[in-house]
């Protein structure tokens, strides 16, 4: 068989990095499996990170090339691989997983889930034809190619405020387009948002269509309160409606709900010796300070695990 690691931790984001720091200086023989070349999950994509503590207004990536720097300092492993699916097997009537990737396999006595979650989309005619042409989900990552233009944002949570907020400091106009009559997030970035000049807000409103032929050109919305339809002419459309857990390949070997894997505080899944942490599993608050926390207490979890 294979090399038998005490712990495999799925992702690289905030909370697979916290778990890699904690399982290394815990002594535990541990592999970090990340797909992406660069370290730090979803927060690489952030401009601007204000709310971890200590770290007021960091750029994002620079934060996921903190966490990474230091795990590296301690001597984490990491491997670039994408993991296919995972393995239930036994050695000394305890279950171990074998974790199938692209390019090779890699077996342990324990997991830690921490594979994140992927940005949900709209499914209207026009979106997959002009991703890339007008159509983003990352308004950091592609805000700079709409400079003196006219976007929308579609959402109404703390992602599509930030990237509102963010658009309008070089957009010409920002309408945020969304389904109810008052937004969902911290009252704070509301006020920020509201206070902006060139933001227009289309309250109980969804996109119907996104037109464009090569290039997003307008959007076709509609008013759920009176139906009325009408044409927005603009030039990008950035989709901020929610997040899907990156969790399809755990699917039959721990509990889930809604996509997420079911787990407390302490990580633990239904399946001994798996465990979960940050977006991918279920909780109230998904935040980079949340992941990081997931991975210590994940870790502690794995080292009473293993010690049973």
């Amino acid at each position: 068989m294979d090399k038998i690691y005490d712990l495999l931790i799925l992702g690289s984001g905030p909370a697979g990095l916290a778990a890699g720091i904690y399982a290394e200086r815990a002594r535990l023989d541990t592999l970090v499996i990340e797909k992406e070349y660069v370290s730090g999950g979803q927060v690489v994509n952030t401009y601007e990170v204000d709310n971890y503590p200590g770290l007021p207004g960091i750029n994002g990536f620079d934060m996921g090339m903190k966490f990474r720097e230091h795990a590296d300092k301690l001597g984490v492993n990491f491997v670039t691989d994408k993991a296919e699916r995972v393995e239930k097997l036994e050695e000394n009537g305890r279950p171990i997983y074998r974790v199938v990737c692209e390019n090779d396999a890699y077996t342990a006595k324990s997991l830690i889930i921490a594979t994140g979650a992927v940005h949900r989309k709209l499914g209207v005619p026009g979106e997959e034809e002009l991703a890339g042409m007008g159509v983003s989900y990352c308004a950091t990552c592609d805000g700079a190619f709409f400079r003196n233009k006219d976007v929308a944002v579609v959402g109404g949570g703390d992602v599509a405020i930030e990237d509102a907020v963010f658009l309008a400091r070089g957009c010409r106009k920002v309408y945020v387009i969304h389904r109810r009559d008052e937004l969902r997030g911290a009252k704070s970035l509301q006020e920020k948002l509201l206070s902006l000049p060139n933001v227009e807000m289309l309250w109980s409103t969804v996109v119907e269509k996104i037109e464009g032929d090569g290039q997003v050109s307008g959007l076709t919305v509609k008013s759920v309160k009176t139906g009325e339809v009408s044409a927005l002419p603009l030039q990008g459309v950035f989709i901020a409606v929610g997040i899907t857990p990156n969790s399809g390949m755990f699917e039959g070997l721990a509990e889930m709900d809604h996509g997420y894997i079911v787990a407390d505080e302490t990580g633990k899944t239904s399946a001994p010796g798996i465990f979960a942490a940050g977006d991918v599993r279920t909780k109230a608050l998904r935040q980079i300070v949340t992941a990081v926390a997931d991975g210590a207490n994940a870790v502690t979890s794995v080292e009473r695990y293993l010690a049973g």
